[in-house]
């Protein structure tokens, strides 16, 4: 469920993880490498605050790794290896 922060709607990042189909430490993961950047936003807590824009960049990113064919066919060997 979002959060409205100053009549803003936020996203916390389990949430936005999980809409954009990734797990919390996989987007900690790209974050650390630079291979994403971090966001803008935090609360008091120093907790990372996704707006609409931040999750369509993030699902857009999840898109673009997972679509791309060596990726898939590295996905099909690595299962096949199973």
């Amino acid at each position: 469920m979002p959060v409205q922060v100053n009549g803003a709607e936020f996203y916390r990042t389990a949430e936005a993880c999980r809409i954009a189909g990734i797990s919390k430490n996989t987007f900690l993961r790209w974050v650390k490498a630079r291979a994403f950047a971090d966001v803008e936003h935090r609360d008091r807590r120093g907790w990372r605050l996704f707006t609409q824009d931040d999750l369509d960049r993030l699902t857009a990113e999840v898109n673009r790794i997972y679509r791309d064919p060596a990726a898939e066919n590295w996905r099909i060997r690595s299962a096949r290896l199973k």
